[in-house]
């Protein structure tokens, strides 16, 4: 028996060594400039981190939560190798005979061999990022692999010592994203909205027209079965695209109850009509992130269900922006208002994505915005200001950065307002921002509260973003709040 082992792992060793040279021997066009610089661009993670950081700035809210899954994913890998896996495998470094010279790196390695640390850190970011955004996983993986391969053809470790290091940083994206699907899970907490106390209980549904997106990100698997179970008289109106803003002031103008399934985005247009037509809303999650619904309390259509059967529903704070007069009726906002970087990668991806996919759309819009030469110049409470971001949250956010992430209640009345100011370049500026505390003054970064704020002299063109939508900004309007002018269904309990 142990003669077969010893057996094994000779042929094992001489297959390894076999491979790595059969690496080294093949000229690879263009890759002995490309490679090495890649290899030592992951050095201690630095290439990970700024990729990570770029999309936090630029990407969606699914995407910045993909890239911090990534990032916790690379400290897990990285970890486990350097306090595990070098320690315990103590394998030499491969022989440089029959590496080009001009492959091999400057500075050589002095740690044991087994696994490899760069490809675990590489596979370990694009598995935790792939679990949470398969767009930008696939935009990445490639750089991956290529970072792995690398460290084959500069010759420091061996194939297995790759395959190893790769399948570590797999493991470690599988547990990260397994934690964090239970920390979501266990987000789901109300706040402390102030209880509606008119809101008509609808045990069978009759009086609610629901309306479903069905171009939202998962309204045709949001629980609809369980809605019509438990509220059989209640109207279902399916619609999708242009037709959606019409049909929703149609079903507001004669519902006792509007009810909205769909996407961030779908439900500030239900929200709109309800606070139009002055009738209380149902929320039914079914988009792919539904910040409002999770923020309120709501996890699933059952929740819903539940509070519309017992009459159980809470006012909720509005953020509102009111254009100069000619220039447009007012708009609303749930979650975020913003003018400067984010709209404009928002209209750089919605024109690139159907032609290239979303991932590759967001990372070139990305690539457009970071080398933009201008920010906006507009005025802010009749002071002239410079700006690369303007975000405005409805209520306060935690988190820190230009574009935080998360509310505790919605019916404070407040908008978290958060500036990056302009000067130098957009990259450095808003790397750092990203970075910055919450409610901070800096000369990157400016964050306070407020009930109102005039904004003036955009220059025309200038686009805005509101709850994920895109929109041409007017030449000036007022941001203000309207607190607890919505009533919303939520369960008590």
């Amino acid at each position: 028996m142990a003669d077969q082992e010893l057996n094994w792992q000779g042929a094992f060793a001489r297959w390894d060594r076999e491979l790595f040279d059969a690496v080294a021997r093949r000229h690879w066009p263009g890759a002995d400039r490309v490679l090495p610089r890649l290899g030592r661009a992951a050095n201690h993670g630095v290439l990970w981190g700024g990729a990570a950081a770029a999309i936090s700035v630029f990407g969606s809210a699914r995407a910045r939560k993909a890239a911090l899954s990534g990032a916790a994913s690379l400290a897990l890998a990285s970890a486990t190798v350097n306090t595990l896996g070098k320690w315990s495998v103590r394998r030499r470094r491969p022989l440089l005979a029959g590496v080009p010279a001009v492959r091999q790196l400057r500075t050589q390695p002095q740690t044991t061999s087994f696994p490899s640390g760069h490809s675990a850190s590489a596979f370990a970011f694009a598995a935790g990022l792939a679990l949470r955004s398969p767009g930008w996983g696939a935009v990445v993986a490639p750089v991956a692999a290529s970072v792995a391969f690398s460290r084959v053809y500069t010759g420091v470790h061996y194939p297995s010592d790759v395959l190893a290091g790769a399948a570590l940083g797999v493991t470690a994206g599988l547990v990260v994203n397994r934690l964090v699907r239970d920390a979501e899970e266990a987000r789901v907490v109300p706040g402390d909205e102030r209880r509606a106390t008119a809101a008509p209980a609808l045990p069978d549904g009759a009086g609610l027209t629901v309306v479903v997106n069905t171009g939202s990100g998962t309204a045709n698997d949001a629980g609809l079965g369980a809605l019509r179970e438990r509220l059989p008289k209640a109207e279902l109106i399916e619609c999708e695209g242009p037709d959606l803003a019409r049909t929703l002031a149609s079903a507001a103008s004669r519902a006792t109850v509007l009810g909205i399934c769909g996407g961030d985005g779908t439900v500030n247009a239900a929200a709109t009509a309800a606070l139009r037509a002055g009738v209380p809303l149902a929320v039914f999650p079914g988009g792919t992130l539904n910040h409002f619904a999770l923020d309120l309390g709501l996890a699933s259509t059952e929740d819903t269900c539940r509070a519309l059967a017992a009459g159980e529903a809470v006012h909720v704070g509005v953020g509102r922006f009111t254009p100069a007069p000619g220039e447009g009726e007012p708009g609303y906002f749930l979650n975020t208002f913003s003018i400067g970087a984010y709209p404009e990668l928002l209209r750089h991806r919605l024109r690139w994505a159907p032609r290239i996919g979303g991932g590759p759309a967001a990372l070139l819009a990305a690539w457009r915005v970071m080398r933009a030469e201008h920010p906006v110049r507009l005025t802010l409470a009749g002071r002239p200001r410079s700006v690369w971001l303007l975000f405005a949250g409805n209520g306060t956010y935690h988190g820190t950065g230009p574009t935080p992430r998360r509310r505790d209640g919605l019916g404070e009345g407040l908008l978290d307002v958060r500036l990056v100011h302009g000067g130098g370049r957009p990259a450095p500026r808003l790397l750092a921002a990203a970075f910055t505390g919450p409610l901070s003054r800096s000369p990157v970064h400016a964050a306070t509260r407020l009930r109102s704020l005039r904004v003036g002299d955009i220059p025309p063109g200038t686009p805005l973003a509101y709850d994920g939508e895109y929109a041409q900004a007017p030449t000036s309007f007022v941001l203000d709040s309207l607190p607890e002018s919505l009533v919303v269904y939520r369960p008590e309990h």
